[in-house]
């Protein structure tokens, strides 16, 4: 595959005025592996699910690492400006508004989608990141504008995969500069409990229903 070419599902929405959802599967998954958590969280959404280019041992990933929880930043880079470049094309392609395109991403996924919207401002209108880390780790992201764009983060206080203190930091830097953050911690490790599911749920229909509001903890 080439320049914007993502093996990918894509599902047309069934409600009118539905958001597209992203869907980015963590490690070793695959373009199928979300499409029933998007199904849950936006019944009528379209869907577009594509498939990690990086091949780590056999598994499926969206950017190379060096080692376990240390991330090969300038591949973070350049693999978040070929997936925006995908989404761009498929929004012209498939006829779907690109102002209401939400990310939703699980571990390395949602990590990818955190470097879009650090680094593709504009790209997403919202983003939904469980189990996420900052993505360029000790580097400080650019100042770019995310006014009126919403985020749900949802991290567990034991996830061994990514601690706590990594999803607080993506927190910050976003809410830095100026995204709409709503964080939910949960007792658990690296999953995506019920309750969390269903705060993003409600914080996804409040996010389309109208604009941001003013950051809360």
């Amino acid at each position: 595959m080439t320049g914007t070419a993502f093996a990918h599902v894509y599902t047309p929405p069934t409600r009118p005025g539905a958001p597209t959802l992203l869907l980015l599967h963590g490690t070793g998954g695959d373009e199928h592996d979300l499409l029933g958590l998007g199904r849950l969280l936006a019944p009528g959404a379209a869907l577009l699910s594509p498939r990690g280019r990086v091949d780590e041992n056999g598994a499926n990933r969206w950017f190379r690492r060096l080692r376990e929880g240390v991330f090969d930043v300038a591949d973070v880079r350049r693999r978040a400006h070929e997936l925006a470049d995908f989404v761009e094309s498929a929004a012209a392609g498939r006829g779907f508004d690109p102002e209401r395109v939400v990310a939703v991403g699980f571990s390395n996924g949602a990590n990818i989608a955190a470097a879009l919207l650090l680094l593709r401002p504009g790209l997403l209108r919202a983003a939904a990141l469980f189990a996420a880390a900052a993505p360029l780790q000790d580097e400080t992201p650019e100042p770019v504008d995310l006014t009126g764009t919403d985020v749900f983060i949802g991290a567990g206080i034991r996830d061994l995969i990514t601690p706590l203190d990594q999803a607080e930091l993506l927190a910050r830097q976003l809410a830095d500069r100026g995204a709409h953050v709503q964080m939910q911690t949960h007792p658990g490790g690296h999953g995506l409990p019920p309750e969390v599911l269903n705060s993003a749920q409600e914080w996804l229909r409040s996010a389309m229903a109208g604009p941001p509001e003013s950051l809360s903890e």
